[in-house]
């Protein structure tokens, strides 16, 4: 136990540890209060859909070569959830059909055009990192490590500005519109910041792993928890702790950071599952 703490202690002095510390925390709150959202609104399966558009862009961007790619991923992730938003109210194409659709699509585009119009040795390796998440969160740049502060102050105060709208807009839609709230506007608003959340999460965990850490503190804290308040503190609670804890996990025993972190996740939904059919006994 000591030779971890030591171990813990020598890492924390280098500055790239304290920055994935702080970015991990950060993205990993700002996940948890959207993911109690889209969860109870049943579009949660968005993150999955944005996190392929990411890769997409992120693929275009290797391939024109352009260092700042999240100069390209942020806008194109935008749009594509503001996409998806217009595409969820036509009858001819459902919500979880145009997810689909653009899930699949960026994806494929994306590794196709990784592998034709190579500018890297290992290809294979780059995608496999991109998509599952690896060193990445420990080699953030001070502009990326501020963007997400920024970002994730943003968030924070926009959630907490507008608490009262999201949750009536999130239970019942209709009745939100008739009593005078603009339900599109509050969409078109959890959407767009739900997109950027999404690009700065591939550093953290990857791709394929994003939704994972969106949904499951949500799902955790509502085995127990009933109330919406509630439910959004405990989340934003498990959210963090799990974060420290997988990416800690992962400096002292180079385990991949994304995997590692939803492993914990995983592992406390499983623990709040079970006190919950304890408490409702």
């Amino acid at each position: 136990m000591n030779n971890i703490i030591e171990t813990l202690a020598f890492y924390m002095r280098f500055p790239f540890v304290r920055y994935a510390l702080i970015v991990g925390v950060l993205i990993a709150l700002c996940s948890s209060l959207l993911g109690v959202i889209l969860v109870l609104k049943r579009f949660s399966y968005i993150g999955d859909g944005l996190s392929h558009v990411a890769f997409g862009a992120m693929a275009v961007a290797a391939v024109l070569q352009i260092s700042n790619d999240t100069l390209i991923i942020m806008p194109v992730t935008v749009i594509a959830a503001i996409l998806l938003l217009r595409m969820g109210q036509n009858t001819k194409i459902r919500g979880d059909a145009a997810i689909a659709m653009l899930s699949v699509g960026s994806l494929a585009v994306g590794y196709l055009l990784l592998n034709i119009f190579s500018t890297s040795a290992n290809v294979n390796g780059d995608v496999c990192s991109t998509l599952f998440g690896s060193t990445s969160i420990l080699t953030l740049t001070n502009w990326e490590v501020w963007l997400c502060v920024i970002t994730s102050i943003i968030v924070i105060c926009v959630f907490c500005l507008f608490y009262n709208r999201i949750f009536a807009v999130t239970f019942d839609e209709n009745f939100a519109k008739a009593t005078g709230n603009r339900a599109e506007t509050y969409n078109l608003l959890i959407a767009v910041i739900t997109a950027v959340i999404i690009v700065l999460a591939m550093n953290l965990v990857g791709s394929l792993l994003i939704s994972a850490l969106v949904i499951f503190p949500a799902l955790s804290a509502m085995q127990v928890i009933k109330n919406f308040k509630g439910v959004v503190i405990c989340s934003a609670v498990i959210s963090v702790l799990c974060a420290l804890f997988g990416i800690i996990i992962a400096i002292l025993f180079s385990t991949p950071v994304g995997a590692t972190i939803v492993a914990a996740d995983i592992a406390v939904f499983f623990i709040f599952a079970i006190i919950g059919k304890l408490v409702t006994k």
